[in-house]
């Protein structure tokens, strides 16, 4: 992961991506080889907006964690990287949470690799007051912190070591720095990944845990973002979380705009795209490269990290939204393909989700999304592999008549 998108709502159902804030190439003391933008948090101050990032500053990533920090006067735009914060352990510092207590004072938590951290921020809120508190008396923790307080009460919650797959924990206190009382698991094993990292918010009257698991591509490095509602005995203690498909109900009214938006992101409402170019793999219009091979009539090593198919001479019609659609079979849990079209506004591609049909060669997957191509015949779409395993026989595009 190198790149950072702020998702926004006004109603918990309808979201919409405000686009990219921050990469790897933001950074110019970040690891040279870029990557390892991992979970970061934000806070708002004094009309400022301040962006906490974990990333590695030498090519030895995992002894050199920096706690980054960009500001910006907007939420979702103009993030300028400033520096990090001085003073904190190298090792295995990730995950940052930034706490805001009633008094207006700001904390940070971090820590990875069964070490968990905590400090009073700096009034610039790039530096620390104090020396970093470690929490050893947090049971059996993994990563993943993230504080919030409720009623007086202080919340520590992260991601335990369990064998089945991380199990969300949570401690408590009366103070922010602690010492924390255990009190148990609120959230089990996610399905299809063997991490879970989450959130605990209020919004709108209602609390909410945000996490992720792999529901959709059944592969745990593809993960998918999850919310539902969080609810608490009279004492404090959070009940366990109902793990749920459907997500949580409306808080207001329904968005006409980013229900469109969703349709396009997902693959559904697809109707209207029925005039069909279809490209079988061993044709004219068809190239491979990158460890990707040919056999007979269809594309194989799709697994390999540089592997990609590419179309040419691809017809846009009029320019604008085409549906890409791939046939393939896949005895993988869930692979994916990064997409890269010529008409696309972004420049950053697109994802398409791959899932198991069973067999390699079970040649029963769909996969669509809609890509952008531009006006005329001479559009290149490439189809870029190293996301788990498929073998391709048919890619169609597909325009509105």
């Amino acid at each position: 992961m190198d790149k950072y998108h702020v998702f926004s709502s006004d109603n918990m159902v309808d979201w919409v991506d405000e686009g990219q804030i921050l990469g790897a190439d933001d950074v110019s003391w970040g690891r040279p080889e870029g990557g390892f933008m991992w979970a970061p948090d934000a806070a708002y101050k004094d009309g400022k907006y301040y962006f906490y990032f974990p990333h590695p500053s030498d090519s030895n990533w995992n002894n050199s964690w920096k706690i980054g920090v960009a500001t910006s006067d907007k939420p979702a735009a103009n993030f300028t990287v400033k520096g990090y914060i001085e003073g904190l352990p190298g090792d295995s510092l990730i995950d940052p949470s930034v706490f805001r207590d009633d008094d207006g004072t700001y904390y940070l938590y971090a820590g990875g690799g069964g070490k968990s951290f905590g400090v009073k921020l700096g009034d610039d809120m790039m530096s620390i007051d104090g020396q970093p508190k470690r929490f050893a008396e947090l049971e059996d923790f993994h990563e993943a912190s993230w504080v919030f307080k409720r009623k007086g009460m202080y919340y520590l919650m992260y991601a335990d070591n369990h064998s089945g797959g991380n199990q969300m924990r949570y401690a408590t206190s009366d103070s922010p720095l602690g010492p924390w009382k255990n009190r148990g698991v609120f959230l089990d094993p996610v399905k299809n990944s063997g991490t879970t990292h989450g959130s605990i918010v209020q919004f709108k009257g209602n609390w909410y845990l945000f996490y992720h698991n792999a529901e959709i591509s059944s592969n745990g490095t593809l993960r998918s973002v999850c919310v539902d509602q969080v609810f608490f005995d009279k004492d404090g203690a959070i009940q366990k979380v109902q793990q749920t498909t459907e997500g949580v109900p409306s808080v207001g009214p329904r968005s006409k705009a980013t229900e469109v938006k969703y349709r396009d992101l997902v693959g559904e409402s697809f109707e209207k795209y029925t005039e069909k170019s279809e490209y079988p793999v061993n044709g004219d219009h068809v190239s491979v490269g990158g460890g990707a091979t040919r056999t007979n009539a269809s594309i194989e090593n799709m697994h390999t990290e540089g592997s990609y198919i590419e179309l040419t001479g691809v017809n846009g019609g009029a320019g604008g939204k085409a549906l890409l659609t791939v046939t393939y079979a896949s005895a993988d849990g869930g692979a994916a393909f990064k997409v890269d079209a010529s008409g696309d506004p972004s420049g950053e591609g697109y994802f398409l989700s791959l899932p198991g049909t069973g067999g390699w060669s079970a040649y029963t997957g769909r996969a669509s999304r809609l890509i952008d191509l531009k006006p005329g015949t001479d559009n290149v779409i490439r189809i870029s592999g190293g996301m788990g395993g498929a073998n391709v026989s048919l890619v169609t595009v597909s325009l509105t008549t």
